[in-house]
């Protein structure tokens, strides 16, 4: 089969090549599934990079979640079939033309949902959605986000608003607010303006944030602090500038600040099955319904997914970048 794999780690745009590897066999409660498209996410790239928590054996092929149809059944598994369309998610070597998936991480996508909305539904939806009952906050209550025009940032604006919690959605560039608007998010403000801290302040009133999350790291996540009610938990979701985290003392020790990380896989792993069948319900409900998009900004051919790093990569981006077997 054809794949988008790497031999050695390092930028994706410059170790990514195409390749041939041996189809794979599905082993006792596993499936094969045939891609249709699978997504190209931040955390791929690192894993790439050789740089984030999961480090695969060399050669490898890149990718962590896809859409298609189930070609083949290992022993065991009964509850799925031939022919069915799903998706998976926290899986390996997705960027190929067909990949492996225990069958409990496979998820069956109903004809409602378009096949560039199902090939991105699960990894980056679900994270969102888990990260925000981690928050754990309710109705009414204000948190605080940066990139909030990333995958992630978009999707928790709109689960959360979904669930009348209110997000104020920190961009760094101008042009993110219309992006965010485009799509129906509320409450952004660029912090590439002037004065925009006090403008965060009067957005959420005098309660200020229950919680915040960081994706960018450096001094960013002390402004987060700063925004934060007393008692108030910032979380580490990434760390877009590679940077520390550089937090003044005094803000944690006088706002009695509590500092998190979040990483989707352990809380996965730790979350009950019934609760993790609840979230996913509750994504393919408001993805039916239209309440939840996920725009897509090019879907390139697998055999160009150097290519498509970079773009994932570039500035100013408003999708998902797919590829397409």
């Amino acid at each position: 089969m054809r794949s988008a794999r790497h031999t050695r780690f390092g930028e994706p745009a410059q170790v990514l090549a195409a390749g041939e590897d041996a189809l794979p066999t599905p082993a006792a409660g596993e499936v094969r599934i045939r891609t249709i498209l699978t997504p190209i996410h931040n955390h791929d790239l690192w894993t790439i990079r050789g740089q984030y928590g999961y480090k695969p054996p060399l050669p490898a092929i890149g990718g962590s979640e896809g859409l298609g149809i189930i070609d083949a059944l290992g022993d065991g598994v009964t509850d799925l079939q031939v022919g069915q369309r799903v998706a998976a998610a926290s899986v390996h070597g997705t960027w190929a033309e067909a990949f492996i998936a225990p069958s409990r991480m496979v998820i069956p996508m109903p004809d409602s949902i378009a096949d560039e909305t199902a090939a991105q539904l699960i990894a980056m939806p679900l994270s969102a959605l888990m990260l925000l009952e981690f928050l754990d906050v309710r109705a009414g209550q204000w948190i605080v986000q940066n990139t909030a025009n990333g995958a992630v940032g978009k999707t928790l604006a709109m689960l959360a608003a979904a669930r009348g919690v209110h997000v104020l959605n920190l961009v760094r560039r101008d042009a993110g607010i219309e992006e965010l608007a485009a799509v129906g998010v509320e409450n952004v403000i660029s912090t590439a303006q002037d004065g925009w801290q006090d403008k965060a302040r009067a957005a959420m009133g005098d309660t200020g944030a229950v919680a915040a999350v960081d994706s960018v790291g450096g001094t960013a996540s002390g402004d987060l602090v700063s925004l934060l009610a007393d008692g108030g938990t910032l979380v580490s979701f990434g760390s877009m500038t590679g940077e520390p985290m550089q937090i003044p003392s005094g803000a944690v020790i006088f706002k009695q600040a509590t500092v998190k990380g979040f990483w989707g896989s352990k809380v996965s792993q730790a979350m009950a099955v019934e609760d993790k069948r609840r979230l996913v319900g509750e994504l393919l409900k408001r993805a039916a319904a239209g309440e939840l998009r996920l725009p897509v900004e090019k879907i390139f051919p697998l055999e160009q997914a150097a290519e498509a790093a970079a773009a994932s990569l570039a500035s100013g981006r408003t999708g998902k970048i797919l590829l397409r077997p």
